[in-house]
């Protein structure tokens, strides 16, 4: 016989004794077997997990304590207006601070007049005129929200008016210049804390989405 015909053959005898083996095992079967049919009677409807409904809202309970009027008030305005956030009204309420805060402090609140009460407004006037009426004016640089905490918050479902109270301690360099720009307070390479408290209000469910500084407690 052809020496090179022998190989072939005894390879071709292992061929088939393998595939005759795994048909054995394997059956015929072509294709992704089908899973075994469910019993008949009432489906199995058990969960691996509990469901939990109605549970405290994390969005308020993150900043206020659960049950409280504070938590009470905050949940009543997001009846009143499901898309509000709690975490993205004080993040709001975080930068408003800051733009507020600097532009009283520079003396110039047109930028910010939107955003303040006619009393609140009419208070900064007030300062920043006898500020100006003085000869003085305040370099500052704002360096930051060092703390910030939701101190209370209020809400009257008749009116849907909201009143939430934000407690901050702001830091930023601040001195008070002259006339001729002579330092007659501060240090301009101190950085001073500041805490104050501002209430902000706003109708909820309102067209303005805006929230105004009601009330300012230094």
């Amino acid at each position: 016989m052809n020496s090179t015909l022998l190989p072939l053959l005894v390879l071709a005898g292992i061929a088939i004794f393998l595939i005759l083996r795994l048909r054995s095992v394997l059956g015929t079967r072509e294709g992704f077997e089908k899973p075994p049919a469910q019993s008949m009677g009432r489906p199995d409807t058990r969960r691996d997990f509990d469901v939990i409904e109605g549970g405290p809202d994390r969005d308020i309970t993150d900043h206020v304590e659960d049950g409280s009027d504070a938590a009470k008030a905050l949940a009543g305005m997001k009846m009143a207006e499901p898309g509000f956030s709690v975490s993205e009204f004080l993040s709001g309420a975080r930068g408003a601070y800051e733009m507020i805060l600097m532009a009283f402090e520079r003396g110039d609140i047109s930028a910010v007049r939107t955003f303040l009460a006619p009393e609140v407004l009419e208070t900064f006037e007030t300062v920043i005129a006898e500020r100006e009426a003085k000869g003085l004016r305040i370099d500052a640089n704002f360096v930051g929200v060092r703390e910030l905490a939701l101190a209370g918050a209020e809400f009257d479902r008749d009116t849907s008016e909201a009143e939430i109270t934000v407690r901050f301690v702001g830091e930023l360099t601040s001195v008070v210049r002259d006339s001729d720009g002579a330092i007659v307070e501060g240090d301009p390479n101190e950085v001073k804390r500041q805490r104050e408290v501002w209430t902000f209000g706003r109708t909820m469910g309102a067209d303005d989405p805006n929230w105004v500084l009601v009330a300012t407690d230094g």
